[in-house]
């Protein structure tokens, strides 16, 4: 099979994983960055950390790759339109005029009503092909009890019904 025709299947196969969205900020100290993104996982809890999938051309690279620690941010389904605002041809500042974004003791950006934020220190990095993948040590996380979680799959958003979280029974 040719490198085109892997690539295109690649990204069909893609559309076919479900993935939460969120949206990655970090600040170099005198910018705030923006951008939504599903390329994002858990690593480890021993030490508690995830891992973010960069591309080397968007806007935040640089100031991550300048070291820069940065929050994820786990949107719910009522945040689709902050998605894509930080997703579109709005650069810059202009990706923080919605939303209520807050900053951190450390100088980092979070949305104060996302899902969950997670806010990272930077704890290594590598480039891989067109992207950087930064391991990021969780220092803080927040997050709200409602659970509506925002859902890419297919070129589209969706949601997902959260089932309530089973009771632990008390040991006797």
């Amino acid at each position: 099979m040719s490198q085109d025709n892997l690539k295109t299947d690649m990204l069909q196969a893609m559309r076919r994983l479900a993935k939460s969205v969120t949206i990655i900020t970090t600040s170099d100290g005198r910018e705030r960055f923006a951008m939504s993104a599903t390329a994002v996982d858990s690593l480890s809890t021993e030490p508690p950390s995830l891992l973010i999938c960069v591309n080397k051309t968007a806007s935040l690279h640089a100031a991550l790759e300048g070291g820069a620690d940065f929050c994820v941010n786990i949107l719910g389904q009522e945040q689709e339109h902050l998605s894509h605002l930080c997703s579109g041809p709005v650069k810059g500042e202009g990706r923080f005029a919605s939303g209520d974004w807050q900053t951190s003791a450390g100088g980092v950006p979070y949305l104060a009503d996302a899902q969950a934020t997670l806010l990272c220190r930077q704890d290594g990095r590598f480039s891989y092909g067109t992207h950087t993948v930064f391991i990021g040590l969780i220092q803080e996380i927040r997050h709200t009890p409602e659970i509506t979680p925002l859902i890419y799959v297919n070129g589209t958003y969706t949601t997902a019904v959260a089932m309530p979280a089973p009771s632990v029974a008390a040991a006797s």
